[in-house]
């Protein structure tokens, strides 16, 4: 008994851990679906996937813009962009991940834009940070530093 009781809680344990690999996992994963919604010709399920990543408790803060979404909140904002064509982004925009410092629970990453160049190169825009928080091995918070 004792012998499936823990093999049953070490399996839950680890099925909610997200260490420092799962996080940039998900953090690209991210940034990822972040691009696919901003390039021109996106869809509604294109925002629908990027929010599908998310814990359902998720919280985006953006300290500079004063934006503070839950989930919900969030993918309306989302609509309101797509449905006013505000992505129109080119294919050759993306976001990387240029370093990031894993904490327990977080992740401390500086991203930036850049374009992919015809010679293969990425030309690299202005470095931004942002703080991920994770819960049950999904997103569970983005916090906006720039």
């Amino acid at each position: 008994m004792w012998g499936s009781l823990f093999s049953f809680s070490s399996s839950v344990f680890a099925d909610i851990q997200c260490g420092s690999q799962c996080q940039l996992s998900k953090v690209n994963q991210y940034f990822d679906a972040l691009d696919t919604v901003s390039y021109k010709g996106s869809t509604v399920a294109n925002i629908d996937a990027l929010i599908g990543l998310m814990h359902d408790e998720v919280k985006y803060e953006h300290v500079e813009y004063l934006a503070n979404f839950d989930k919900a909140s969030w993918r309306r904002a989302f609509l309101r962009n797509y449905e006013s064509g505000r992505y129109d982004s080119d294919t050759n925009r993306e976001i990387r991940v240029l370093r990031t410092i894993p904490g327990k629970n977080h992740i401390a990453v500086e991203y930036a834009y850049g374009f992919n160049q015809t010679d293969g190169s990425w030309q690299r825009q202005e470095p931004r940070l942002a703080v991920f928080g994770f819960k049950e091995g999904k997103i569970s918070l983005i916090r906006e530093l720039w």
